[in-house]
């Protein structure tokens, strides 16, 4: 059965490699990317022509509620979206409304966009959102863009925020889409990680097979609110800070008073 897919970050390492192989699977495949020139390249690497092409920068709120207004102008129906866009070095760490980018990019515009999709999708959708082998304890002065941190601890607070905010949407829509996390493979040859470790990396279809299976398998069909490790090849739990309820609770809270605050401050 054909399905209509969302991929962001669509136009290099595992987004490209993953939407290559759903293409080959016959999908509707809607591709996001940053920048025009390699987002017409990535349209024309699918193997057919059933893709759309979104441009839009995720660092951006504003571009992140155009982007979703551009999707719901053209779908009625989403069956998953593949939150795979991340960012790790930039040249400037923080966003012009005065965000950390990658927060920005790896948390708060996985909330806002999947929230503004979510009329798309029915119970039996999946929102698959990349964590990574990398969390930490989130600092939410950080996330708020009070306070400066070095890449990689950005980094992985962002990726943790983003795997207690998945877990937390699980269990505020029991009735589904699904909502799983999921570490793709540590050290893959992304962008990322080249620019950020200085290594090739491992083979890219590692990341993209567990995506693929995570957004159509029935073995993910019960699995909302999971955290799966593509290390260990099984769902495990995430980093142990997570298991601190009260303090992932807080979390969620100021991923929603965060936006709230941007989008009142657009409107302003």
């Amino acid at each position: 059965m054909t399905k209509t897919i969302l991929i962001t970050g669509a136009t290099d390492g595992i987004g490209l490699e993953t939407a290559k192989m759903l293409a080959a699977k016959g999908h509707k495949l809607l591709l996001h990317g940053r920048s025009k020139k390699k987002l017409d390249a990535a349209v024309q690497a699918m193997p057919d022509g059933n893709v759309e092409p979104y441009l839009a920068d995720l660092s951006d709120m504003a571009e992140v509620e155009t982007l979703a207004k551009a999707v719901q102008a053209r779908h009625k129906v989403l069956d998953v979206l593949i939150n795979n866009a991340g960012v790790l070095k930039v040249p400037n760490p923080m966003t012009d409304d005065g965000l950390d980018v990658r927060f920005a990019v790896n948390t708060l515009a996985v909330a806002l966009l999947t929230q503004r999709l979510l009329p798309l999708m029915d119970t039996k959708a999946r929102v698959i959102s990349l964590s990574s082998a990398a969390q930490a304890t989130v600092d939410i002065e950080a996330m708020a863009g009070n306070k400066q941190l070095d890449d990689m601890a950005a980094y992985a607070q962002s990726k943790l925020a983003l795997t207690i905010w998945s877990a937390a949407m699980a269990e505020t829509h029991p009735e589904g889409p699904v909502f799983v996390a999921v570490n793709p493979g540590s050290l893959l040859a992304s962008k990322m990680v080249k620019e950020g470790f200085g290594v090739a990396g491992k083979d890219l279809s590692v990341g993209a097979e567990i995506l693929i299976r995570a957004a159509l398998s029935d073995e993910f069909a019960d699995a909302s609110g999971q955290y799966f490790d593509n290390d260990s090849g099984q769902f495990a739990p995430p980093h142990q800070s997570a298991a601190d309820t009260q303090k992932s609770a807080s979390i969620v809270r100021a991923i929603e008073d965060i936006l709230q605050s941007h989008s009142k401050g657009q409107q302003a």
